[in-house]
């Protein structure tokens, strides 16, 4: 029977002549899904059979992968700011440089209590569930105006616990608040219409197109946000956005001529890009 071992090489040599990208991790996470064991089993026995089942289960998800099939969808989940997320196709992929968004989010929240908090465009639920998990004293309000999103992201409040102090709304941007918030967060698709088509297959065939088509210049969704926030936010508020770093010049602009006493930062990512816009109102 084959191991784990060389079942992992073989998958791996053939993700990567078909080009897709990270062919080793593509390869050692199917073969540990398959086999229903995590890494740490793996290294400590790597010498794991496969039964038959086990490899026509195997080459089902790598035929699926291979066909440039995003691996968080293959799985039905994706790790975002070290919660585990059940993903399906109809909400984008949790991504590392959101994690700044909440990162600072939660930079802004930590010394306030009983705040009221917007995720607009919530999608899977990953913003807000790590920003309720995070903030025990926190209310958050997750709009979407996808209902299969809405269904994703309920999951994911059911599974880290939180129904409680997550409530689902379905609606256009921050049509829905009813009332102001203390903080507005929100990850909006940003994508130029026009560089939808050169996006990974990954990307351009799976991931849902209103989660990523922003407009001709991509910023349209984030600019009609900015125009409906002062209405929607309490005195002393915040709105923390995700942007491409190449909008960061229109988005400034955009914000000082609906905020125009409000203090405007713009905060890197990981990888040292632009990629969180800050209103301080």
């Amino acid at each position: 029977k084959p191991n784990a071992r060389d079942t992992i090489a073989r998958v791996r040599a053939s993700l990567a002549a078909a080009g897709v990208d990270a062919a080793a991790l593509g390869a050692d996470v199917l073969v540990r899904h398959v086999l229903g064991i995590d890494r740490a089993q793996l290294l400590s026995h790597p010498e794991h059979t496969l039964t038959p089942q086990h490899q026509r289960d195997l080459e089902a998800l790598v035929q699926r992968r291979l066909q440039r099939e995003p691996l968080p969808y293959i799985l039905g989940a994706r790790e975002f700011y070290g919660l585990d997320f059940i993903v399906t196709p109809a909400v984008m992929v949790p991504r590392p440089e959101t994690e700044s968004l909440v990162e600072h989010a939660l930079g802004w929240a930590q010394a306030r209590v009983h705040l009221t908090i917007a995720d607009i465009g919530a999608g899977s639920g990953c913003i807000a569930v790590s920003l309720a998990v995070n903030l025990p004293g926190a209310v958050i309000i997750a709009v979407d105006i996808s209902a299969a999103a809405l269904e994703v992201a309920r999951s994911n409040i059911r599974r880290h616990g939180v129904q409680k102090r997550v409530r689902l709304v379905q609606g256009d941007l921050a049509g829905p608040l009813s009332e102001p918030v203390d903080m507005l967060v929100a990850n909006l698709p940003y994508v130029r219409d026009d560089e939808i088509p050169s996006l990974q297959p990954e990307v351009r065939d799976y991931e849902p197109k209103e989660a990523l088509a922003g407009g001709s210049d991509g910023t349209t969704l984030i600019t009609a946000l900015l125009k409906q926030a002062p209405s929607r936010l309490k005195t002393g508020g915040v709105v923390i956005l995700e942007m491409d770093p190449r909008q960061r010049d229109t988005l400034a602009q955009a914000t000082v001529q609906v905020f125009p006493r409000a203090t405007v930062h713009v905060v890197k990512d990981l990888a040292g890009l632009d990629r969180v816009l800050i209103v301080q109102s």
